[in-house]
């Protein structure tokens, strides 16, 4: 037997021995009641079952064979999802855009050519030849450079889709990250890609079919090539760190693509040294007829080639012209592709050298008109499906002035409450939490006065009072919960922290607990605050974690094969739980005592102890890994830890709320009138407990604070209500693109461009307004 089944059932004995010590010596009239609260704590103690259960889940290291599944199950997953992504960035549509990338010139920024392997010279066009050159170097180490715009980020995911195009079993899987997210100075690179993996993929943590190390042996089996894109949108004191990251904790021999602005990476290396045994590449300049060839085979046959004709030919003239400058930019040529050539606007406005005297202006244009352009399109194409694109335009502009601000390229869903103040410090946190449980408690004490027609004075005043105290429990939870650092613990460490921030809520507990028992102190008093301490620490383990918004959303799902083996569980967990608290419930009133509760009409064991079994069953159920071969994406990521947010929730007021009713009943009981104050003061136990209960359970998870997030910024006209459809709508029109569940904008200068909206000198005052705009 292992150390947590150990602790579970010696402290669920030493429990039950005390309350058995102290009900008894109060009133044994009561006893029965007294045996509902017993079997309810004993029942409780399921929790403890499933925490220690935990341990005992396949732990064992992955086979050969399980790795080598969990490779050709990642290839599959990776293709799909980068096969979807290259089609709404239109990659292969018409054709790839035929940058040369060569050797880098900058001095100093590559090893030996010996370690390196030959020259590299390929076109991102060709991916026979991308994945030959890729191949031909020594150790498979690749860093991609360029200026902002110069498709860094386009080669990678070309590169990724050609390794797996040609790729063969057992081959290593290129595996894109976006390196906004690594922080050198909180985790090493190699904690860092594991975290990710899991994040990403969270397929791969299946124990039951690819072991419990298979992340771990796919990267210390070199079965992986990490894609690192964009190094330089790290903050410019953490670049040299993580590139001193990347030489020290992975082998000098792990394939490994980064891609990096020029002049950030020669800044980086200057401070930490080369990337060991990586080429390094640059792009050629986009020659303007290849810019010009893909943009007349990406418009259809017909009138609107003139435009490009007449471009060409005012090009041909003029080889330095403003337009001609700007093309050579595959951001650039991206942009006129969306603004030009999949549009009715006309080319050869680029050609007008007064309303666009150099490239900057050109490029200004570009962005301005770009979400117009495309949401203009996507109305007429669905007039009562999409966004208007005026509002469209401010809303994105608002998300860039948001990520702006936050310091940072990644729209993570979970992050989204450091956007509200309410809701960015552990005790302001703590304190909107509580307010958001009070109102649930006075409305929820208002509708049962009402409903169960209880007089407003003195039974039914006195309850409203109680609701705003018992709210302070919470307030210490949560605010010291979110204080302390957001890092991986054990869960024993987890169970000593919760229990220490259940003291508090306890301690928090008294006002209340004089308020509703009148002043009583002793055994009573003890024992309610005791069970106060006692539930809050229950909810804290049974929701997985400290109510503090974590690092990473929840991942798992429920598991949706093996359900035979799934159902014995169930079974398995709801008789025990039964079966335990009937058998306390039944050793009391055996031996005679009188009751309080009615007695032969309802097994309260048992029903005490199967609706509790039910909710820990529901919990095993839920957090069981994820079995699906699919990405993690904002939406399935969303879902997933919205499930688990509220069975946890729901499993864990329940936790609360059953012992809370009893007891109150206990207190409450009258002589004088017993069914009616019995009766009530359950209830009102039941739905105060449980809102109590999920009140902690709710902020262990990412779901519940990026919904009251995105309630109070929708509120307040900062982003849109249906935040996710309109994501997905950007992403779907190539404004955002989509990295695992994380969002972006499809380039960090139209991220700029919309947070700051950059002023340069304006047209000469007889030139028309830019396409799609609007003055401001």
């Amino acid at each position: 037997m292992s150390k947590r089944w150990k602790v579970t059932w010696v402290l669920c004995a030493v429990v039950a021995c005390g309350l058995s010590v102290v009900w008894p010596l109060r009133d044994p009239a009561r006893i029965s009641a007294a045996a509902a609260v017993v079997s309810a704590v004993i029942a409780l103690f399921g929790v403890l079952s499933v925490w220690a259960s935990r341990s005992g889940r396949s732990r064992a290291p992955s086979s050969s064979g399980q790795v080598a599944e969990a490779t050709e199950m990642l290839a599959r997953t990776v293709r799909r999802q980068w096969e979807d992504e290259a089609i709404l960035r239109q990659l292969y549509d018409p054709q790839p855009l035929p940058v040369v990338w060569t050797d880098c010139s900058h001095p100093g920024v590559s090893d030996h050519r010996q370690l390196v392997g030959t020259a590299v010279v390929c076109r991102a066009g060709d991916p026979q030849q991308l994945a030959a050159a890729f191949g031909s170097l020594t150790r498979r180490r690749l860093v991609v450079l360029g200026p902002g715009g110069s498709g860094k980020t386009t080669f990678a995911v070309l590169l990724l889709l050609a390794l797996l195009r040609t790729r063969t079993t057992g081959d290593p899987v290129p595996v894109l990250f976006s390196l906004s997210s690594f922080d050198p100075a909180r985790e090493s690179a190699r904690n860092w890609l594991r975290r990710r993996m899991a994040a990403d993929y969270p397929a791969l943590a299946d124990t039951e079919n690819y072991g419990a190390s298979a992340i771990e042996d796919l990267l210390t089996e070199h079965r992986l090539i990490p894609v690192l894109d964009g190094l330089d949108e790290l903050p410019a004191q953490s670049r040299a760190a993580a590139l001193a990251s990347l030489n020290d904790t992975l082998p000098a021999d792990t394939p490994l693509v980064l891609t990096c602005r020029s002049d950030d990476y020669v800044r980086a290396v200057t401070e930490s040294g080369i990337l060991t045994g990586a080429a390094v590449l640059e792009p050629a300049p986009v020659r303007t007829d290849d810019a010009l060839a893909l943009l007349k085979l990406a418009t259809p046959p017909g009138p609107r080639q003139r435009g490009w004709q007449a471009l060409a030919e005012h090009l041909d003239d003029q080889p330095q012209a403003p337009a001609a400058q700007a093309l050579t930019s595959p951001l650039m040529v991206a942009l006129a592709r969306s603004v030009y050539a999949d549009h009715d606007n006309d080319p050869a406005d680029l050609t007008d050298t007064r309303r666009f005297p150099t490239a900057a202006h050109i490029e200004r244009h570009l962005l301005d008109a770009l979400i117009p352009t495309l949401y203009g399109r996507a109305q007429r194409q669905r007039p009562n499906r999409c966004w208007d694109p005026r509002q469209a335009q401010r809303h994105l502009a608002r998300l860039a002035a948001g990520l702006h601000a936050q310091g940072t390229y990644d729209l993570m869903w979970w992050q989204l409450y450091r956007w509200t103040p309410a809701l960015a410090g552990p005790w302001r946190r703590a304190g909107t939490w509580a307010l958001t449980t009070c109102i649930g408690l006075l409305l929820a004490t208002s509708l049962l006065v009402a409903v169960l027609d209880v007089p407003s004075w003195p039974e039914g005043l006195r309850w409203y009072p109680l609701s705003a105290l018992e709210v302070v429990i919470n307030i210490p939870v949560l605010g010291l919960g979110g204080l302390i650092a957001v890092q991986e613990r054990s869960l024993a460490r987890t169970a000593a922290v919760a229990a220490v921030l259940s003291l508090s809520g306890g301690l928090a507990a008294l006002p209340a607990a004089l308020y509703y028992y009148h002043g009583l102190f002793g055994p009573v008093l003890v024992a309610a605050i005791g069970f106060v301490c006692f539930s809050l620490w229950l909810c804290m383990l049974g929701a997985g974690g400290l109510p503090a918004p974590p690092r990473m959303p929840s991942r798992s799902r429920p598991a949706r094969r093996g359900r035979p083996r799934q159902l014995i569980r169930v079974l398995v967990l709801v008789t025990g739980v039964a079966a335990i608290s009937e058998t306390v419930f039944a050793g009391y009133t055996f031996a005679g005592y009188e009751t309080a509760l009615p007695t032969g009409t309802v097994p309260w064991g048992l029903t005490i102890g199967a609706a509790v079994g039910a909710c820990l069953a529901a919990l095993d159920w839920v957090r069981g890994p994820s079995t699906a071969d699919e990405v993690a994406t904002a939406t399935s990521s969303i879902q997933a830890d919205r499930l688990i947010s509220l069975i946890s929730g729901a499993a864990c007021a329940v936790v609360f709320d059953i012992p809370d009713g009893i007891m109150r009943a206990v207190v409450s009981w009258s002589p004088y009138n017993p069914l009616r104050t019995t009766v009530f003061a359950a209830v009102i136990g039941l739905f105060h407990g449980g809102l109590l209960g999920a009140g902690v359970a709710l902020p262990a998870h990412s779901w519940p604070h990026y919904t009251l997030a995105r309630m109070i910024l929708a509120a307040r006209g900062r982003l849109p209500w249906r935040l996710q459809a309109f994501l997905a709508d950007a992403h779907r029109l190539g404004i955002l693109r989509q990295v695992g569940p994380v969002y972006q904008f499809r380039h960090a200068r139209l991220q700029h461009h919309l947070a700051t909206r950059p002023r340069l000198p304006a047209p000469r005052p007889d030139c028309p307004s830019p396409v799609g705009t609007t003055p401001m």
